[in-house]
């Protein structure tokens, strides 16, 4: 995203989708009504259904919680951060190309920030001699945003 000429940001969270938070409840309805029937007239089927739906919202939100972020001369991907000078070629991969990326044409050196439920992707050579990762490849529900924000603030900072 650009808000004028001057600054170029981008920031993207890999939410988990939905449909995931919708099996998650209905698995812990069923162990809450297979406690129920197996421990009536007691505390502890709520106790440990209530945890376990908190453990859920947890793990969820952590998962889930992984986000890219391109600003000042930064990209930032989940824990991992890297100078947009350092960027040497971002290709923005629909679902075909970033299944092949990460899977048969994979490079065990690469960093990878990927999620199941996220299909497109965005592949980020470097060119940091320093560095022995050849490329990161980041999921992304809008590759093309992602790769224009970090030519964009490549540009900026190049020059």
């Amino acid at each position: 995203m650009n808000d004028g000429a001057t600054r170029v940001e981008y920031n993207e969270r890999l939410g988990v989708p939905l449909r995931w938070w919708v099996q998650g409840t209905m698995l812990i309805a069923t162990l809450w009504i297979a406690m129920i029937v197996a421990i009536p007239d007691n505390a502890i089927p709520w106790v440990a259904t209530g945890a376990a739906l908190a453990l859920l919202a947890l793990c969820l939100f952590a998962y889930g919680d992984a986000r890219i972020v391109v600003r000042d001369g930064w990209l930032r991907a989940g824990r991992a951060r890297i100078e947009t000078r350092y960027i040497a070629e971002v290709r923005a991969l629909d679902q075909k190309e970033a299944w092949r990326v990460s899977g048969p044409d994979a490079d065990a050196r690469a960093f990878l920030l990927l999620r199941p439920y996220v299909r497109r992707a965005v592949q980020v050579r470097l060119d940091d001699p320093a560095d022995p990762t050849p490329y990161w490849l980041l999921s992304s529900r809008h590759p093309n945003a992602l790769a224009d924000a970090l030519e964009a603030d490549r540009a900026r900072h190049d020059s």
